[in-house]
């Protein structure tokens, strides 16, 4: 007969998520990240003195959120946490380019010059 603690084991941690364990990051990965933002932040830079046209505000967002995603990930740790989390942070980023498509589009569909 198995244990009462076998029986409502919850090896994946849905019922009680905040009970988890913790992840432990080395330093050495926290200079890792570090060090790609600041090739990110460098690359940003660079970019911003070369004319690519309309193409330099797509670059500088890309990277932008290259960053902002390796500072979710691992800064805020949520590589390490529980599928819900990451269904969360996810429902956010599709949240936020929803709300900017919308912003584009009407942007993009007015006539300007024509008033």
């Amino acid at each position: 007969m198995a244990h009462e603690t076998e029986i409502y084991h919850d090896p994946s941690n849905v019922t009680n998520p905040e009970h988890s364990e913790h992840h432990i990051v080395s330093p050495l990965q926290y200079c890792m990240v570090f060090g790609t933002l600041l090739v990110g932040t460098a690359i940003t830079v660079i970019a911003a003195y070369i004319d690519l046209g309309w193409l330099n505000p797509v670059i500088a967002l890309a990277i932008a959120c290259f960053k902002a995603v390796i500072v979710i990930l691992f800064f805020m740790h949520v590589k390490y946490q529980s599928k819900l989390i990451k269904m969360t942070v996810g429902a956010g980023f599709f949240t936020f380019i929803v709300l900017i498509t919308m912003t584009l589009s009407d942007y993009i569909s007015r006539a300007w010059g024509m008033w």
